[in-house]
């Protein structure tokens, strides 16, 4: 599988990602990472990383562990992030790095995909500053069906 294509790809596919400036780092299987510049227009009122800015940087990370995980059958699903949660543990300063793992083995999600049409999972996602202190953590669940 060629994963640098598909982070390549990631980059491009989804504007509001542009939009942030957001740097796919990797797309592998079953992970991926993000990171979301140090720009002043994504920081919020104490001069932090926005917390939406944050979220959107974690939530695609989750995305690329997803592509990653599932690129082989990219063109039989219809992914969709169904919910997610974010705990804020510190105030980012500076780039952060949004790196993402399934919560389940890719195999037994497959198998469930092809028995039932449809599968939803947990995507775990850790936040770090530049110094690898970690600023938030979050859990996106995803659920994928074949399409029609």
């Amino acid at each position: 599988m060629d994963y640098d294509a598909l982070r390549d790809g990631l980059a491009q596919a989804i504007p509001y990602n542009s939009h942030l400036e957001l740097e796919f780092l990797e797309v592998a299987d079953g992970s991926g990472s993000v990171r979301l510049p140090d720009d002043e227009r994504l920081r919020n009122h104490v001069g932090s990383q926005h917390a939406g800015g944050l979220f959107s940087a974690g939530e695609a990370a989750s995305g690329a562990a997803f592509v990653g995980a599932f690129a082989e059958r990219m063109g039989e699903v219809t992914p969709l992030a169904r919910s997610a949660e974010i705990e804020y543990l510190k105030l980012a300063k500076g780039a952060v790095t949004a790196t993402a793992t399934l919560g389940e083995e890719k195999g037994e999600l497959i198998e469930k995909l092809d028995e039932e049409g449809r599968v939803e999972f947990p995507v775990e996602v850790h936040l770090t500053d530049e110094d690898g202190q970690a600023v938030a953590r979050m859990s996106v669940a995803w659920h994928v069906r074949k399409s029609s």
